[in-house]
């Protein structure tokens, strides 16, 4: 096993450096020692894995795939020492954490009080806010976000689900027509953020997933506001229960369209700039996120 991830290392130095005489360099070995060993692991894998020119190293289509595994295999490795290394380390020095506003008063907040007496090393500075920020240009440590995760060179662990709920007030619904289907939401009042028109994914009770588009008069890009709004009778919202649970269980909202998830691909998520020598600081905190939240939050318990 030791032979077979020396000879995996080498492979991707090679990929990476673009030349035997400079991976060599890199690893400070000779330049016979790295062809010898790209050799036996291509023997023993019984393929090809780069073709050697006078001028250039291009992987075959076998090596693209097998250094793809390399690169994943070789990292989780580093990661795994690195956490190793990190937990004799007491966590401690600055965390700047970046929160999404309404989340970060109502379910991230109460958990400093304990989370500051387990690590009294580390000072927090939390920032509230609903923008997106960039997390390494403004020297976050790690930021939550909520939402769809799209491309990013950011590394992210998934904290929680984020369920999310059709919903009205009692007085809303009073004089509306009858809400069975997503397409139902055509004939009604939705609110919604920045545009006065969106769309919104949803899965119905036979897995099929479906979209609606729907519209309103009223739009709002905090969340706060839309849902002050849904209480005051203006219109259907789509709001995650973390924000509404309270109102769910008291009655002065009502849960719509049983039976179809509206949750899409959303999750609340930790995100921090790599995954490599994570500080001792930062894995704690999002650690202890996780532990808080559990795969349940506290939040669905209604």
């Amino acid at each position: 096993m030791g032979d077979s991830l020396y000879e995996m290392s080498v492979f991707s130095k090679v990929v990476a450096a673009g030349s035997l005489s400079a991976a060599a360099r890199d690893l400070g070995i000779s330049t016979a020692v790295v062809s010898r060993r790209l050799a036996a692991l291509e023997a023993r894998l019984g393929v090809r894995l780069v073709n050697r020119t006078t001028r250039r190293l291009a992987l075959t289509d076998e090596g693209a795939g097998y250094h793809e595994a390399c690169t994943r295999i070789l990292g989780e490795i580093e990661d795994a020492d690195a956490a190793a290394a990190a937990r004799r380390v007491e966590p401690q020095g600055l965390l700047k954490v970046a929160l999404p506003a309404s989340f970060g008063l109502k379910h991230i907040a109460p958990l400093i009080p304990p989370f500051t007496a387990r690590f009294p090393k580390i000072e927090l500075a939390l920032s509230l806010s609903d923008r997106v920020v960039n997390v390494i240009e403004e020297g976050y440590d790690l930021a939550i976000r909520i939402g769809e995760l799209g491309d990013s060179s950011l590394a992210a662990r998934k904290l929680a689900p984020n369920r999310r709920v059709v919903c009205a007030s009692p007085r809303y619904l009073e004089t509306r027509p009858a809400l069975r289907q997503p397409d139902d939401l055509l004939h009604h009042n939705c609110l919604t953020t920045t545009d006065l028109q969106m769309t919104w994914e949803y899965q119905g009770p036979d897995g099929k997933r479906g979209t609606v588009r729907v519209a309103g008069h009223y739009a709002c890009d905090n969340w706060e506001v839309l849902r002050e709004w849904a209480l005051a009778g203006l219109g259907v919202a789509l709001k995650s229960t973390w924000d509404v649970r309270r109102h769910l269980a008291d009655g002065t909202l009502v849960s719509l369209l049983p039976g179809y998830d509206f949750s899409s691909e959303v999750a609340i998520y930790a995100i921090y700039p790599h995954r490599r020598h994570l500080p001792a600081k930062t894995r704690v905190f999002i650690d202890y996120l996780s532990e808080s939240f559990g795969p349940e939050p506290y939040w669905d318990r209604l």
